[in-house]
């Protein structure tokens, strides 16, 4: 309204009609921009009586609130002496709410009549209104079928995953915030106005705890520290991380020579430059191969058989003399490097890459050929060479979903030739059936590779134990560290596992 009529007064004869300045609208407008700019002396030029402490009400109002900017402005029309605004705050937290101001008739001008509700319809004399900030949960991580990997009742190797996690995603592991708005009197809460949680988005993974628990039962009661590792061959992605025991995470970060597991990746190669399964090679208990003695497991002579049988019988002699006569010039080297030697894997938890050196001459390359000299892996790293011939690529392993991993998305799938796939889905097979590992009970359609991988000094040094394979579309590895022969300790293990699975 623009103006209003006031009773009239008589002096001196003659009546005078005295008109309000303004209107309730125009005053509260200019209230709240002043407001808006804490502009308190405007403001209080604006109010019909204000309390002496007019100034440090304001601020404490904003204070206890820990907002840093404000903003009033009005919403919607006047009604009568009452104008309805929005406030919107920010700092501490973002927070709106709707409040009021009634104008009175003051001095012949619209005036704001001011009461603690001017600040927020809830406050009385005595009231306030607190921000409290308390710490938020963390992140949830989920295994793959929405478990909470975060619970402490979660298996021990779990665990050290959601540790890797945090060393991979920091930002996604940063302490949350959970903030609520409390109305108080004097110092005692009354009630909740506002809560918020400031949470995040789950971290998912691809680990099955179903794998994980066959994995966890087939490693029980194994004395010494040993790792597993499953994965579903067709994606790569990780079922299954296990240490016994924690601590370190060997399963990821170990490096040890393969031993005879890398003669998947060597037949691969003598496979793909044209050996054939049936022919025929020599197996001789022990041969000289650039001026350094190599043997058999146990100095065994197979005389001559199929490449298969040298395969199955893990042959030291026939891989080394046929890996110097025909994988000369870098192509075993060149076949490595699609199984993902040489190349940095990033799962979403820290993992070594696989390390292929290029042999310096026929002695290096032999022992290169049957996993030893200086050829290193983890059990994450065999377990992804299993995985390769049952699924028919190469897919760089995966146990963190949907988020964008630091270092770069896993690469595209590396196809192996067709050939080199179907002879070693012949050869794998072998080891089970009739080879190293035929005294273990497997369950049928079990394809692997026994590992004895030595390693110090001395006539008889010290050894790992491997065994690596899949069956259908589980693939994985094991490892005992100076566990001695891998058809003795590790494969073992593996058929428990594989018997274990649901």
């Amino acid at each position: 309204m623009a103006a209003l009529l006031v009773p009239a007064l008589v002096a001196g004869g003659v009546i005078w009609a005295l008109r309000v300045e303004g209107s309730p609208g125009e005053t509260a407008e200019r209230y709240l921009a002043a407001w808006s700019v804490q502009d308190y002396a405007a403001m209080r030029a604006l109010v019909a009586d204000p309390p002496a402490d007019f100034e440090r009400l304001h601020k404490r109002f904003l204070t206890d609130l820990k907002a840093t900017r404000a903003a009033f402005r009005p919403d919607g029309e006047p009604d009568g002496d009452a104008v309805p605004f929005e406030a919107a705050l920010a700092g501490g937290r973002d927070w709106t709410y709707d409040g009021q101001l009634r104008l009175v008739e003051r001095d012949r001008a619209w005036k704001v009549a001011w009461s603690p509700a001017t600040l927020h319809p809830l406050l009385k004399k005595g009231m306030s209104l607190k921000l409290i900030t308390q710490q938020g949960d963390p992140v949830r991580v989920l295994a793959a079928d929405g478990t909470d990997l975060n619970n402490a009742s979660a298996p021990g190797s779990v665990q050290q995953l959601v540790e890797g996690m945090k060393q991979t995603f920091p930002d996604r592991f940063a302490a949350l915030s959970r903030t609520r708005i409390d109305l108080y009197q004097g110092d005692k809460p009354v009630k909740t106005v506002a809560a918020q949680q400031a949470g995040k988005e789950p971290i998912q993974t691809t680990i099955d705890l179903k794998v994980h628990r066959a994995g966890a039962e087939a490693l029980q009661g194994v004395e010494k520290p040993a790792s597993l590792v499953a994965l579903r061959a067709s994606t790569g992605e990780m079922l299954a991380v296990l240490n016994a025991p924690g601590g370190f995470n060997r399963a990821l970060l170990g490096k040890y020579p393969p031993g005879s597991t890398f003669k998947v990746v060597t037949a691969s190669a003598l496979v793909a430059d044209g050996v054939e399964p049936d022919r025929q090679v020599a197996c001789p208990a022990e041969k000289n191969i650039g001026g350094f003695p190599f043997h058999n497991a146990g100095f065994e002579d197979f005389g001559t058989l199929s490449f298969r049988d040298a395969f199955a019988h893990s042959c030291n002699t026939t891989f080394g003399e046929m890996s110097v006569a025909e994988l000369n010039g870098g192509r075993l080297g060149q076949v490595a490097r699609s199984f993902g030697f040489g190349t940095a894997i990033t799962p979403g938890v820290p993992a070594v890459r696989a390390e292929f050196p290029d042999p310096k001459d026929d002695t290096d390359l032999a022992s290169a050929s049957i996993g030893q000299g200086r050829v290193l892996a983890s059990p994450l790293n065999m377990a992804s060479v299993a995985a390769a011939i049952a699924s028919g690529s190469y897919i760089p392993p995966r146990l963190v979903t949907g988020e964008p991993v630091p270092g770069g998305q896993p690469a595209d799938p590396r196809p192996l030739e067709g050939s080199v796939v179907k002879a070693l889905r012949r050869l794998m097979p072998a080891v089970v059936t009739d080879g190293t590992a035929h005294g273990v009970s497997f369950p049928a359609g079990t394809a692997g590779k026994t590992g004895t991988a030595e390693y110090g000094s001395g006539k008889e040094p010290p050894a790992h134990s491997w065994f690596i394979g899949y069956q259908g579309d589980v693939a994985f590895s094991v490892i005992v560290e100076g566990g001695g022969a891998g058809s003795a300790v590790a494969a073992p293990i593996a058929a428990r596992f594989l018997r274990a699975l649901p």
